[in-house]
């Protein structure tokens, strides 16, 4: 398990419009690409260089391909990283102002301090 790769893959979708919307309408196809073509990138530095020790095990990757954030939360991934992301990708669903926030907020009201730890 990589709380990293899993903040990583969060952060990194969230900074691209058209990762955000191929990620709300294909999110098996796009988590399976991004595993493959994009985990091993590191960031800030020339786009060849690569490192090849983190996956995706199978609890994360499920959850990302079925946008079950409230199980990305129990796994570690970051709370910010996961709202603001799929704020991006479903707020317009919702009718009412702040509607999906307030059903983030429902979703993960069952836990209590501690939160699952976040630091990767």
């Amino acid at each position: 398990m990589s709380k990293y790769l899993l903040d990583k893959f969060l952060f990194t979708v969230d900074r691209d419009p058209e990762l955000v919307e191929r990620y709300r309408e294909e999110p098996r196809a796009t988590v399976e690409w991004w595993e493959a073509e994009e985990a091993g990138r590191i960031l800030g530095s020339h786009l060849d260089e690569r490192s090849t020790w983190l996956s995706f095990d199978d609890a994360e990757r499920e959850a990302l391909a079925t946008h079950d954030y409230p199980k990305l939360f129990e796994l570690g991934a970051h709370p910010f990283l996961t709202l603001t992301l799929f704020i991006a990708m479903f707020e317009r669903d919702y009718a009412e102002p702040l509607g999906f926030q307030l059903e983030y907020a429902q979703r993960l009201s069952g836990y209590s301090l501690p939160y699952p730890d976040i630091s990767t």
